[in-house]
């Protein structure tokens, strides 16, 4: 499971659910299984409902029967806790972003630094590949993309680039894209210049903004009372939506009030700052850098 993934926070996140042994509790993001194993530690009648899309994870599976593993998405939440006829959950904890395991597996395509098919998937099952995007997006839906997803100012004048690419011939590999690319990019910022672009198509060919945004949503459905939503977040993306539904209720953060004047979010913000890892698990991982943990409790 180490090799898998490192789980990042996992100590400020474990003691942010405040487990209760017979409590039940969701792992929104399975992966390595580092965090779910830390919750399973705490438990004795208590259940771990953990979620991954991705069937490379579900193969970490630990065995322990207080574990019920979903090879689905995190956005399924409420379907599942009904399913296994969970009235309400007490924990929910979200590692958002995307894991070593897949970063460094060249043949998923998310990596830069391999010459891999482009796929991006973290779902297999998904219709939509990297691949797909690039050779049929038009100009407009390239341009949004890339500003969206990945705070690219001169997007129009990327995707003009790769549409005349794909004119010659289509994109297959990551280093097609690179090439398509490579005139525009500069040597102080290279690195980070490809890290925005693979960024922004993986979050479009995995919804990911859309899947965090209906998962917020229902976890406030679910949460029992004093329950607690802990959620890690990798960019600026991630945490603006975890930030506004856990001040709100809403994605906008605008708090809305009831014709008493009462705010009608449900949450009730635990961490007025979020919290960061310690310059030493940085040092030990330094894929926690742009971490940060929010922690929100059912008013």
């Amino acid at each position: 499971m180490t090799n898998y993934h490192i789980p990042v926070m996992l100590k400020e996140s474990i003691d942010a659910l405040q487990i209760k042994p017979d409590g039940i509790y969701v792992d929104a993001t399975y992966g390595g299984g580092g965090h779910s194993k830390q919750i399973l530690a705490q438990l004795t009648t208590g259940k771990l409902i953990a979620f991954d899309r991705d069937a490379d994870a579900v193969k970490n599976e630990v065995g322990d029967d207080n574990l019920i593993l979903v090879n689905d998405n995190f956005s399924q939440l409420t379907k599942y806790v009904k399913l296994y006829r969970f009235m309400k959950v007490d924990g929910i904890l979200a590692d958002f972003g995307i894991s070593s395991w897949q970063i460094d597996a060249a043949e998923r395509g998310f990596s830069t630094r391999f010459d891999a098919e482009l796929d991006m998937r973290m779902d297999k099952r998904s219709p939509l590949s990297a691949k797909d995007v690039l050779n049929t997006y038009d100009e407009a839906a390239l341009s949004h993309l890339l500003k969206e997803y990945g705070d690219i100012i001169n997007g129009r004048q990327l995707a003009r680039a790769i549409i005349a690419y794909r004119t010659v011939q289509p994109f297959n590999t990551t280093f097609d894209l690179k090439k398509a690319l490579e005139s525009m990019a500069s040597k102080a910022d290279h690195n980070k210049f490809f890290a925005k672009i693979f960024q922004a198509i993986r979050i479009e060919v995995n919804q990911e903004l859309e899947e965090i945004k209906s998962f917020l949503t229902q976890s406030d459905e679910v949460l029992n009372k004093s329950g607690r939503l802990v959620c890690i977040s990798y960019h600026s993306l991630e945490d603006r939506l975890v930030k506004n539904y856990m001040r709100a209720g809403n994605e906008s953060g605008d708090v809305e009030k009831d014709f008493f004047g009462n705010p009608k979010a449900g949450l009730k913000v635990i961490t007025r700052k979020p919290l960061l890892p310690t310059e030493e698990e940085i040092k030990l991982n330094s894929r926690a850098r742009s971490a940060k943990l929010r922690i929100a409790e059912k008013a």
